[in-house]
């Protein structure tokens, strides 16, 4: 199963390259993956519908109890078959209706696909949670499109606002259930399902995260507003897969949890209310795709009606529902897209007669819209029945009322569906505006109406892949439900011929308003909730601004003052409360330590009174070359030798940036008050921390781990134990680490750009402005033979340090690559070896600019952080696909001729990709402060000072 996630995965980032040479045969391609998926289920389904599950499971880190479980079952089944089927007929679909930017559709819908079956298989509460989000992010993607119209822009951002908040919510119901039943695991969950207040309240909450996602009142305001992407997004996200999402959530969790108090009476009132209005909405709009979205709507109610009611027949009622309605939607979006690519409109009063123009496609759109309304032999008609048997004849409290909500419900269906029928197709024929549409554009809406019509025939077969998830709920006094075309004289087949005559009188008094050429819509006579969403959001940014103008004075230093001070009062009153006896800790350990610590403090006290910038940051480096010296006083080179080549690459690249500030301070402009407050946040800061690391050192009660790590040292090849801890024992939190790296750098590069766009342009000297001071002519070279002559003035340059920086940079680098090897036996590693090399390439720069940086660096910034990510990571799984634990190393011996035998470590090119990430990341933010040499500020081009 993780094979078929991975396949998805690389099947939707490859789909942009093979578009370049497929074109929209790209599509033909793309759908291999879900027919694949396809296949697969249809092989196991005859074990797991037995009753054995499919299970995989990869231990991720076990001692936090998180793995990737996985699990196919009866009800994963079916929705893997619903994914997979209709996503491969939208996509043959889609060869015809999407011209524009295949590549990247397809591959966005793959993804989607992708994120979709692995909601539907994962086995681990937040498993699902993460895969719950990742269809909500291909979700916004599809919607928004290119972001080119405002209209798609909005509604995609209504979509990721409403999902996302509920996901959240379910997301904290999710940690309250897996804390009461002791393991997160969902399976293990419904078998033995937790009782108490704190799973009271985690049913409220994950029930409003399904209802978000799946639409339901008065949540839905983003599906009919979705409805402006593209048809097969439509047809795809928002009638078969995404919105079955909270559908599939509730027939997960119901089997467990429909007997908790809250459970049934939200799944009922949300559910019917959704179903009657939704469809009394449906029966008010003009445009067939708000009409088929608001229909989603009433159809999901019922489906969370029947899927949460916990009862057998209800159950299996509620499977029918599901698969007749991906069916059945998925082929009326499909031929809305046909009518409107065709015919250039979707609005029922423009498509009078239309059948005459596409009767294949009017064909198609009667049998899909006859399971909609309930009409048999249609699988919606099976459906529709059971729902009537599961409420007519239980033992509900609420059975009464919730029997005359669904008849109600499916009644307005009738209506509505006439009208869909009645509007395209009915009236004086009109002028033809297009010529038959092609056998492939037809077929995929064809072949789901057709399939909507064969499972309703073969009852048999559909009966014996639906009913083993409805077995797992009680069946109930008499004999189980079983699926029939016809039962008898029974008061389910009454109650489907009321639907039905209901159906028809509603159309006639309801539904045939608004349908002649140029008529008004009706009025829904209803809360218009998108219109109340639309004030809310409204509301919350007025809100914001005011709070804003309070909060951000656009003050950095008041900024730092409000966190600090929060920072030293919120642990600090704790740390003064609880504060264990301490330990007498001695003074220091060796002499030299007092002429350090003299030097550290009397460097941090000329930071405080500088004026000037630059002279702050030197001193501010002096304070971390002081504190280096304390490592290595204390025996620990790795960590001094880290902390000597940090401190120099910030001073580098602070000294950059200051380029563009004033020289000195503008201290003089601070009001006396808020120096004094500035004083004591820094105080007190410096107490608190201080005050930490004496607790931390007498507060130890279990053993320290470096026994452990010592005692395990040989097995990772290594002799020294600090670079086996950051490459071998703790490879998971270097991958975090240098992944925050990366993704900081790219941050800052990005502000650092929008910035510059913003920037006043360079203007040439005038007349009158003082002239650059000039450096010493003898420097000055005569012929431009170095690389970036053309970026700065020549009086800057000097020829000398310029060649004694070509002939060190190759050493440095040498050196870079000796820290690097040598890590796995002395001080060293890739992380020091990085910052070496990412300093000898700053020396580059500093004298030659960026042409000189070019010619040393042929290779992007980007691709040395992302291939030395894509490295790290690549190896970390490499020994998951031998059978291993993933991150863990191995000792291979290599016989080299000459040489003899050749032990190494794997883990040493783990150490490469940290190298090769920092030394990435390092390039990025030179680019990004260091900007170009020759853009020189306004002060600098004049002579004048901005002080």
């Amino acid at each position: 199963m993780l094979v078929l996630l991975a396949v998805h995965a690389a099947a939707a980032v490859a789909m942009p390259w093979c578009a370049r040479w497929l074109g929209r045969d790209v599509w033909l391609l793309a759908v291999c993956v879900p027919l694949a998926t396809v296949v697969w289920a249809s092989v196991r389904s005859a074990g797991v519908l037995g009753g054995t599950a499919v299970g995989e499971s990869v231990a991720w880190a076990p001692a936090l109890g998180l793995e990737l479980r996985l699990r196919l079952d009866a009800l994963a089944l079916l929705m893997v078959w619903v994914i997979g089927g209709v996503g491969a007929a939208v996509l043959v679909y889609s060869r015809y209706h999407l011209s524009r930017d295949p590549g990247r559709a397809a591959g966005l819908l793959l993804a989607f696909a992708g994120a979709m079956t692995g909601l539907v298989l994962a086995d681990n509460l937040f498993l699902l949670y993460v895969f719950w989000e990742l269809t909500t992010i291909a979700s916004f993607f599809l919607i928004a499109g290119r972001g080119e119209q405002a209209v798609r822009r909005r509604a995609a951002r209504q979509a990721l606002l409403v999902t996302t908040s509920g996901g959240l919510l379910m997301l904290l119901g999710f940690v309250l259930l897996g804390q009461a039943a002791g393991g997160y695991g969902v399976a293990s969950l419904v078998a033995e399902p937790p009782r108490g207040g704190a799973v009271t309240a985690a049913v409220v909450l994950v029930l409003v995260g399904a209802f978000a996602k799946s639409a339901q009142m008065p949540l839905h305001g983003w599906l009919p507003a979705a409805m402006v992407a593209p048809t097969p997004v439509s047809a795809f996200l928002h009638a078969a897969a995404m919105v079955k999402a909270g559908v599939y959530l509730v027939a997960r969790l119901a089997p467990g949890l429909a007997e908790v108090a809250p459970w049934r009476p939200m799944v009922f009132t949300v559910g019917l209310v959704s179903l009657v209005l939704g469809a009394w909405r449906a029966l008010r709009e003009t445009d067939l795709k708000r009409l088929l979205a608001y229909g989603t709507v009433s159809e999901l109610g019922l489906l969370v009606v029947l899927l949460g009611a916990g009862t057998r027949t209800a159950a299996l009622a509620g499977e029918v529902m599901l698969l007749a309605h991906a069916m059945f939607k998925a082929a009326l979006f499909l031929v809305v897209g046909l009518w409107d690519h065709h015919l250039g409109s979707r609005d029922l009063r423009e498509l009078s007669g239309a059948a005459r123009t596409l009767p294949t496609v009017a064909v198609v759109a009667v049998a899909a819209a006859a399971s909609m309304a309930g009409v048999p032999p249609a699988l919606g008609f099976l459906g529709k029945e059971a729902a009537y048997e599961a409420f007519a004849h239980g033992d509900l409290v609420a059975d009464p009322l919730v029997l005359t909500g669904v008849v109600a419900g499916s009644a307005l269906t009738v209506a509505y569906a006439v009208r869909f029928l009645r509007g395209a197709f009915g009236g004086p024929a009109a002028e033809p505006r297009a010529r038959g549409a092609a056998a492939g554009y037809v077929a995929p809406a064809a072949l789901l109406a057709a399939a909507g019509l064969a499972t309703g025939l073969w009852y048999g077969g559909t009966q014996a892949a639906l009913a083993p998830y409805a077995d797992t709920f009680p069946a109930g006094a008499g004999k189980p439900y079983e699926l029939a075309l016809w039962h008898g004289p029974t008061a389910a087949a009454g109650l489907s011929v009321l639907t039905l005559t209901l159906g028809g009188l509603g159309y006639l008094l309801l539904g045939r308003s608004g349908l002649r050429p140029g008529a008004a819509a009706p009025r829904a006579r209803l809360p218009d909730v998108q219109h109340l969403q639309e004030r809310a959001v409204a509301g919350l940014d007025r809100t914001a601004a005011a709070l804003t103008r309070h909060t951000e004075v656009g003050s950095l230093p008041v900024y730092l003052t409000v966190l600090l001070t929060t920072v030293a009062l919120v642990p600090g009153v704790t740390l003064v409360r609880r504060l264990p006896p301490l330990d007498a800790p001695s003074p220091w350990a060796v002499g030299l330590e007092v002429p350090v610590a003299a030097a550290i403090l009397a460097s941090t006290a000329a930071v405080v009174v500088t004026r000037r910038r630059l002279t702050g940051i030197l001193l501010a480096g002096a304070v971390g070359y002081g504190v280096a010296t304390l490592f290595l006083l204390y025996g620990a080179p790795d960590l001094a030798l880290t902390q000597f080549l940090v401190e120099t690459m910030t001073l580098v690249v602070v000294v950059l940036v200051l380029r563009r500030l004033p020289p000195r301070f503008t201290l003089g402009r601070t009001a006396g008050r808020a120096r004094v407050a500035r004083a004591a946040a820094a105080a007190a800061v410096g107490c608190l921390v201080g005050g930490l690391a004496l607790l931390a050192t007498s507060a130890r009660t279990a053993p320290a781990p470096a026994g452990a790590y010592l005692r395990r040292l040989a097995e990772t090849g290594a002799e020294n134990a600090v670079n086996a801890i950051i490459v071998d024992f703790r490879a998971l939190d270097t991958i975090g680490e240098v992944s925050v790296l990366l993704v900081t750098s790219i941050g800052v590069v990005s502000l650092v750009r929008l910035w510059s766009r913003g920037a006043p342009e360079r203007r040439e000297p005038k007349a009158g402005d003082r002239p650059l001071p000039r450096m010493a002519h003898e420097d000055e070279p005569r012929e431009r033979w170095l690389p970036g002559a053309d970026e700065r003035p020549g009086g800057e340059r000097s020829v000398l340090l310029e060649v004694i920086t070509r002939l060190l940079f190759p050493s440095a680098l040498v050196l870079s690559l000796f820290l690097l090897f040598s890590g796995h036996y002395g001080p060293g590693g890739g992380f020091a070896g990085g910052l070496v090399a990412g300093q000898a390439f700053v020396l580059r720069y500093l004298v030659g600019g960026r042409a000189d940086l070019g010619a040393a660096s042929p290779v992007g910034a980007g691709q040395l952080a992302g291939g030395g990510l894509a490295l790290m990571a690549g190896l970390g799984l490499l020994p998951w696909l031998f059978g291993g634990e993933p991150l863990s190393s191995a000792l291979p011996t290599a016989r080299l001729p000459w040489i003899g035998d050749v032990h190494f470590s794997t883990s040493v090119f783990f150490d490469v990709g940290v190298y090769l990430l920092v030394l990435g990341v390092t390039l990025k933010l030179l680019s990004a402060v260091g900007v170009s040499l020759d853009r020189a500020p306004e002060a600098e081009r004049t002579g004048g000072s901005r002080s």
